[in-house]
């Protein structure tokens, strides 16, 4: 509560705005692509694997442009980060009405989406929302990446409803332009950076932190400090081995069960189970992250990870498949819930920008690579039974390396204990 007038903590306001702000980012041009694929396919007369390849730029743009939307966020802030990127990714969306290049043209015109993503992507939202909540921080990275998951479930329905309306360039054009009227106008207004901007304290807090500072600059490790500690390697290897493995699983979820002669509604089914088990993922990992030390409970996700891939392994085509799609789906809800927690607390927001953007470059390279590793691994032996056990070794050891890490460095107390949680003391240098 506001100690001034108690009325909602605006932080909640951030984090709806955020929720709003990522809803129509990644769904649209991520979980729709599927939807598009088919009118693509005629539009150009190509393969699936030649409109695919759009999706292969858009994710590797998108890995490129992750660290360097976090260098400028650290910079200038996440607003003007967002606000021109979102701009600019409604206004590309809005010129696919007159589109009539060839295929090669799309592939540009999706890979600067992708390039783009790191300014409607969770990054900056994530940093907004970190800023405001100490305490209650995994709940409300939780709840802003809540945002991803119901577009990731109502985008994909919206967007087939208008290509069968309207036609996919139109759809497109549609969507662009809900960008500009309502995710500018929103972050523009409600989005503010930090509580003490409008003379706040996270948390809602009415005591200031023990720990003085400067004000006007973020506790924390600067960029070259955190990048040269074995826990930013530790980390980053554990989470491209679970990007790699999750997003390889999940795409080609469909195709690995119609090989086990499963009906197309039972496909559809675990299709769905997936869904619901990503966004289900977000919001326990967020809530338990307040509450349990986030490294085991890290390991605990990427070890369910495992289970669900050994149960793939098995070839199983009965209701135990089921149970492996939805234990993906939990890690893969997780995993970036858990990567912004831990950069947070570990390396603090001094840099938070540069160093979550890193890490989240590293979850979208794995994510191009995994389903690639899967295809070419299938394409050699005839089964995916040797790139699942790939991936079965590549989360337990992952789930193993979270196990490593020490005492969080920077933070609120860990539930459940008394002690607060160690803070590292150091000299804030500029860098």
């Amino acid at each position: 509560m506001n100690s001034k007038n108690h009325t909602v903590f605006y932080g909640w306001r951030v984090v709806l705005t955020a929720a709003v702000g990522l809803f129509w980012g990644v769904p649209i041009t991520v979980y729709s692509f599927s939807v598009f694929l088919k009118p693509l396919m005629h539009e150009f007369g190509a393969g699936r694997a030649a409109v695919s390849l759009a999706y292969t730029f858009q994710s590797l743009m998108a890995a490129v442009s992750a660290p360097l939307s976090g260098r400028l966020i650290d910079r200038y802030g996440a607003r003007k980060v967002i606000l021109p990127g979102a701009a600019m990714f409604g206004l590309t969306l809005i010129s696919m009405k007159t589109f009539s290049g060839g295929i090669w043209l799309f592939w540009i015109l999706y890979g600067f989406l992708g390039l783009l993503l790191g300014g409607v992507g969770p990054l900056p939202y994530d940093n907004v929302v970190s800023h405001w909540f100490d305490r209650r921080r995994g709940l409300a990275l939780g709840l802003t990446m809540c945002g991803v998951g119901c577009g990731a479930i109502i985008m994909p329905l919206l967007a087939q409803r208008l290509i069968a309306t309207f036609g996919w360039r139109t759809a497109y054009a549609i969507l662009g332009a809900a960008v500009l009227i309502i995710v500018v106008p929103v972050v523009g207004t409600f989005l503010k950076e930090k509580p003490e901007d409008i003379g706040l304290l996270p948390d809602g807090s009415m005591h200031a932190d023990a720990t003085t500072r400067d004000d006007t600059i973020d506790p924390g490790l600067g960029w070259h400090e955190a990048w040269h500690t074995k826990t930013f390697w530790v980390m980053l290897a554990a989470f491209f081995l679970v990007g790699a493995s999750v997003q390889g699983c999940v795409v080609h979820l469909t195709a690995m069960l119609t090989d086990r002669a499963m009906t197309v509604q039972a496909t559809s089914l675990a299709t769905s189970l997936l869904g619901a088990a990503v966004l289900t993922g977000r919001l326990g990992s967020g809530y338990l992250l307040d509450r349990f030390f986030a490294p085991y409970l890290a390991a605990l996700f990427f070890g369910g990870v495992a289970a669900g891939i050994a149960i793939l392994w098995t070839g199983s085509a009965t209701a135990i498949a089921f149970v492996g799609a939805f234990l993906v789906g939990l890690g893969l809800g997780a995993e970036l819930d858990i990567i912004a927690y831990l950069a947070s607390r570990y390396f603090g927001l001094r840099s938070f920008g540069t160093i979550c953007g890193v890490a989240f470059g590293a979850f979208l390279l794995a994510g191009a690579l995994g389903p690639v590793m899967m295809g070419a691994g299938f394409d050699l032996t005839g089964s995916y039974r040797g790139p699942l056990a790939a991936f079965f070794a590549a989360t337990l050891s992952a789930a193993v390396l979270m196990t490593s890490l020490g005492p969080y460095r920077y933070g609120a107390h860990l539930a459940g204990t008394k002690e607060p949680i160690l803070r590292l003391q150091i000299e804030i240098q500029h860098d």
